[in-house]
């Protein structure tokens, strides 16, 4: 049986992750990290520093400003820990790279299988592209996510950044008079309603348009990537930075 302790498990992921534990056998939630409070089967402490239950690995859906105190737990407790948070500043960023010296990390900006694909597959297709097609990234989510561009959205356009041989750049939205370049790269994000993530690739040539897209239609599906991810991540010993890559075996 692994151990799981939710961070942020009052928050929207949380409750479905929550909800959706007992359909898997294996898996079990021993206790909540929280500064609000719900009523769970299990306890919840509103702080890392009050943790005092055993467990075999951290998931963190919660915020980006949790991020040192539940490092500092896992360092603590010898833990792997599994982020899915997002909005990570560059020095947060440095911190989870030095932690996964001293202990296993797994890190994604987004935990579906299809996104992980659709991921790979803009990474091998840009550099093909690339010559005769501009690069445009749009992301939509619900009117309560904080953070903008998306952590997907950064997480394809550096995919597919890093795949091209020629300097690129990122034009975050566009305001005034100017003339697209042709090293952009355009991130597009949109905030509305209830929308759950879409995000779209769009290469864009004369005469003819590519697109690739991915649309989530529930949260369960960031939820069974992230138990998934758990079960993968519960045995390892071995310090270093882990994906949905690792997890899915998605190595083409």
């Amino acid at each position: 049986m692994v151990k799981i302790l939710l961070s942020g498990c009052c928050g929207k992921m949380g409750t479905v992750i929550s909800n959706l534990i007992n359909k898997y056998e294996d898996l079990k939630i021993v206790g909540g990290i929280d500064k609000n409070s719900s009523n769970k089967d299990y306890p919840i402490f509103s702080s890392p520093k009050d943790c005092n239950i055993d467990f075999d690995v951290l998931l963190d859906f919660s915020r980006a400003e949790a991020l040192k105190g539940l490092v500092d737990l896992c360092k603590d407790k010898n833990k792997p820990i599994v982020l899915c948070t997002t909005g990570y500043s560059a020095e947060d960023l440095n911190l989870i790279n030095e932690t996964s010296k001293v202990i296993p990390v797994f890190k994604s900006a987004n935990m579906s299988v299809g996104i992980n694909l659709l991921n790979i597959i803009a990474r091998k297709v840009a550099p093909i592209l690339y010559e005769n097609f501009d690069i445009e990234i749009i992301e939509k989510h619900h009117n309560q996510k904080v953070d903008a561009p998306s952590g997907t959205a950064l997480l394809l356009a550096d995919s597919i950044k890093n795949s091209l041989k020629d300097e690129t750049h990122y034009k975050f939205g566009r305001e005034g008079i100017m003339k697209r370049e042709k090293n952009e790269i355009g991130i597009h994000a949109i905030r509305g309603g209830s929308i759950v993530g879409d995000h779209d690739i769009i290469f864009a040539g004369e005469g003819e348009v590519i697109e690739l897209s991915h649309k989530a239609i529930s949260r369960d599906v960031f939820a069974v990537g992230a138990l998934k991810s758990c079960r993968f991540m519960a045995p390892i010993t071995t310090p270093g930075l882990y994906n949905m890559e690792d997890v899915l075996g998605l190595d083409f």
